[in-house]
């Protein structure tokens, strides 16, 4: 992963929040683990005072958990909110797509295909650069449904969303499913382009309920029978 310039950003409390974001999104920073804030400022290059600024920050994203004594961890995984998330995104990412089928410009449809260029499915222990490409396939598909709530709503869940991806990823997957999650991008593609809500709709139904998220949830919850995460 190319490490971003500290000068591009506003304050060194951004420039922190990025990179830590990126750590912890790469896998580099494990869930669970303890954050030793002093090492980790001068791996990167700043303060613990903008670091712990960007810390506060990603606690309220869900990604860090701070105690009262200013001791950091990154957040672990849960079943419950690998369950939250896909029952979430279940809902919203069908009504994404078929909106955008309905709503999608002549710029939407560029950067649509723009985006699914060359777009393959995750492989196991994937790239930061590649859930990148992931999040703005999908971006660009509900970005198109030219509802500002709707898209903030899944884009607040997507950082989420990638820690269960890599975790779900730990199982490498077959060719064959990932030839199918390939097609179903090409079909989201071709239905939303061509206008059709209903079929975008279901394919993205589908897309959900076979999704490295929808995996991630089926493990925890083997992981943790005890604990009641639905029907997933």
């Amino acid at each position: 992963m190319s490490e971003p310039a500290a000068d591009l950003y506003t304050t060194k409390a951004d420039y922190a929040y990025v990179r830590v974001k990126e750590l912890i999104l790469s896998g580099e920073l494990l869930p669970g683990s303890v954050i030793a804030q002093a090492q980790l400022a001068r791996g990167i290059g700043i303060s613990t005072t903008p670091l712990r600024e960007a810390l506060r920050r990603l606690k309220s994203e869900g990604l860090v958990e701070l105690d009262a004594h200013r001791d950091a961890r990154v957040a672990p995984l849960a079943a419950e909110e690998a369950r939250d998330l896909l029952e979430l995104r279940r809902s919203l990412d069908p009504l994404a797509v078929a909106l955008a089928a309905e709503r999608r410009t002549k710029a939407d449809i560029a950067a649509i295909r723009a985006a699914v260029e060359g777009l393959k499915p995750l492989p196991g222990n994937p790239a930061y650069e590649q859930l990148v490409a992931h999040r703005k396939f999908h971006a660009a598909l509900y970005g198109a449904a030219h509802n500002d709530l709707l898209i903030q709503t899944l884009d607040s869940l997507w950082d989420k969303a990638d820690r269960y991806r890599r975790f779900a990823l730990e199982i490498e997957r077959g060719q064959e499913e990932r030839d199918r999650k390939a097609a179903e991008h090409e079909a989201l593609v071709e239905y939303v382009i061509a206008g059709d809500a209903e079929s975008a709709a279901a394919v993205m139904r589908e897309h959900i309920d076979t999704s490295l998220g929808a995996q991630a949830a089926w493990r925890l919850r083997k992981l943790h029978p005890g604990l009641d995460t639905g029907d997933v």
